[in-house]
């Protein structure tokens, strides 16, 4: 929800200082004529109200917009600790999109597209080592002996022997494709042919062999139609087992899979389409059960027999197996998952070198040789602290006008003692290393505190988050939580709109189904004669043909599985032909239209209160603070969009 809510605000809600006219002032602040534009001309199409096209009726949703922000920022809610360790995390995420190489970029988003288009299946050995150790030998030895145990004997023998789950792993890792492995391991197993095991290599976790079982052409795209019964049925005359495989008769017998989707099926945001789904690949859905199904299936047209997953018993159709797409046509997905994983690695040495030519950078020629003179052995026993003459003031290096001093690396060094812990590294070699990460870190957040000014762009978005974020707590303070916990309030809004929470006629039926018009003149008689369901199905129904299934509920006149001409009359009616099929409705008791209790209309009224409790609330907010609109600057707005 939030994440939607705060979706919405950044495409709603983006400033640009193209004009510094003032159009209004909330309480003493200025808002520019510029802002205003910005926001009407990039929303205009998203606008469902058309009174909000009009100047004066986006003026107003503009004004009330400003309105709450500065409320937020007077109740302080932009100090609060909670907002922002997530605007930071936000800032995060956002900034990674404007600070990459692009070069590199596009060769990692290439070879992940066509590592993409090919399944490994592959099997590993790991022998685990702490990424600080520099004397890696015995670990490379040791995988190097299990490789050529495994080349002798075979690999299940050896990880029957040798797989400890501690410090040697022998798995099987099953199909995978790009991303789904730390890029290492992935450009390892991709680079190693079927049949084959790698030689040595190593990632964060220790040393790796990579065995490739084998190699097949990515899965595709599959859109397909399904037909599902829940594990747990609302319908009571059903089992869910027995409710699939009297469907699937039904099937094997000539009826419609899109008409008995429409009629049985139980996931009822597909039901309506015949029981098509959104398109999917391999590994997309999380039921593997259901996405193999589908994939075997050989030919557009082919059904499943029924299956079970872990949502429930199914019956697949296959409608359309599509290749894989272009990469025009999804190189910015791929671009993001590069940007997101252990691949970005190369990236960032990448922009650390256009950095360092696009900054005038400094250094200090003396810096390293004076670090390197006041280490001592206690820097290996964490114990290591500047002496006391340290030059704190010294200047380390500069970027453009920002000086590092020796200062800030002194802390860096006093914080990077742990990774030293117990060795004897030699002290120079640790002051290359450590100053190298050190200015890495630094050119990295010189770019990030420096990119709302180099980027305006980026200022813009970073403002929308910034704002979304304080009017979400403010809304969810001030609106959202006093309408659905104020429960006195609920009930007093209930009893003075109590004319607004109004049932519809509703029926209670048992209803008979069959494809065969004959079959249901023999139901309706028996039906009319007062057979219970079990006896007409056992009557009709045989090991090899399903000729009726019985439905019972409660249900409004207008839906889709009932008739649309069905009349709300108790008692058997005739039979009815809807949905490709015959039907026989037993309307067991009418339920006229009547008025809702507060349990059953809540939802509704909740929403209707939190309206009222928002205007409300937003009057004050009028009496609060004082707005101003410079009428001269409006008509100049308006004339400039022609309004």
């Amino acid at each position: 929800m939030k994440c939607l809510f705060l979706v919405f605000f950044a495409l709603n809600f983006s400033f640009s200082q193209d004009n510094d006219a003032v159009l209004l002032k909330v309480d003493g602040e200025p808002i520019m004529a510029s802002e205003f534009l910005r926001v009407y001309n990039k929303n205009l199409d998203l606008v469902q109200d058309e009174s909000q096209k009009d100047i004066d009726g986006y003026l107003k949703l503009f004004t009330e917009y400003q309105l709450k922000l500065k409320e937020a920022k007077r109740l302080k809610l932009d100090e609060d600790k909670n907002y922002q360790r997530e605007f930071s995390r936000y800032k995060k995420q956002l900034i990674s999109n404007y600070i990459s190489e692009n070069k590199v970029t596009e060769h990692l988003v290439n070879e992940a597209y066509d590592r993409s288009n090919l399944d490994i299946n592959a099997s590993h050995i790991l022998v685990r080592l702490d990424p600080s150790v520099k004397d890696t030998l015995n670990a490379y030895n040791e995988v190097l002996a299990l490789r050529n145990r495994v080349l002798e004997e075979g690999f299940d023998k050896v990880k029957a022997e040798m797989h400890n789950g501690n410090t040697i792993f022998l798995e099987d890792l099953g199909y995978f494709s790009a991303f789904k492995m730390v890029y290492d391991f992935e450009t390892a197993a991709y680079n190693t042919k079927a049949g084959e095991i790698s030689m040595p290599f190593r990632t964060q976790f220790g040393y790796h062999v990579v065995k490739v079982n084998d190699r097949r052409p990515s899965r595709g795209t599959i859109t397909v139609a399904h037909i599902m019964v829940n594990l747990n049925p609302k319908d009571s005359l059903a089992n869910p087992e027995g409710r699939i495989n009297d469907i699937y008769k039904k099937l094997n017998q000539g009826e419609s899979f899109d008409a008995l989707a429409k009629q049985f099926s139980e996931d009822k945001s597909s039901a309506r389409e015949g029981g098509k789904i959104a398109p999917f690949k391999s590994g997309q859905l999380s039921s593997a059960e259901f996405e193999d199904t589908a994939f075997a299936l050989k030919n557009d047209g082919d059904v499943s027999k029924p299956f079970k997953s872990a949502y429930g018993w199914h019956i697949v159709k296959r409608i359309e197996l599509q290749p894989i797409e272009p990469l025009e046509n999804v190189k910015d997905a791929f671009e993001s998952k590069v940007k997101r994983d252990s691949r970005s690695k190369l990236i960032q040495e990448a922009l650390i070198t256009k950095l360092t030519d696009k900054y005038k950078i400094t250094y200090n020629s003396e810096a390293k040789s004076y670090f390197t003179s006041i280490l001592s052995n206690e820097f290996y026993s964490r114990t290591w602290s500047l002496p006391a003459d340290f030059k704190v003031n010294e200047t380390l290096f500069s970027i453009n006008k920002t000086a590092f001093t020796y200062e800030d690396f002194g802390k860096h060094l006093v914080n990077a003692q742990r990774i030293y812990s117990g060795k004897t590294i030699p002290f120079q070699t640790i002051i290359d290393k450590e100053f190298d990460s050190y200015f890495e870190k630094s050119i990295l957040q010189y770019r990030e505190d420096n990119l709302e000014v180099e980027n305006i762009e980026y200022a813009n978005i970073l403002k929308e988050y910034r704002d979304g974020l304080l009017l979400f707590d403010l809304m969810e303070n001030e609106v959202w939580n006093k309408a659905s916990k104020d429960s006195t309030g609920i009930e007093t809004y209930y009893s003075k709109n109590q004319s607004n929470y109004q049932w519809t006629e509703r029926i209670e039926v048992i209803m008979a189904s069959s494809a065969d018009k004959s079959q249901m003149k023999k139901i309706l008689k028996m039906m009319k004669k007062g057979e219970s369901e079990d006896a007409i199905k056992n009557k009709l129904n045989t090991s090899d043909k399903q000729n009726v299934i019985f439905t019972k509920g409660t249900y409004t006149l207008d839906n889709p599985i009932l008739p649309s001409n069905l009349e709300a009359k108790k008692g058997i009616s005739e039979i009815y032909k809807h949905n490709e099929a015959f039907h026989v409705i037993n309307v067991v008791e009418v339920l006229p239209a009547g008025q809702k209790t507060l349990e059953e209309a809540k939802g509704n009224v909740i929403n209707d209160y939190q309206t009222e409790i928002e205007t409300n609330w937003i009057n004050e907010l009028y009496n609060r603070f004082k707005i101003e609109v410079n009428q001269e600057t409006l008509k100049a707005v308006k004339a400039e969009i022609g309004n």
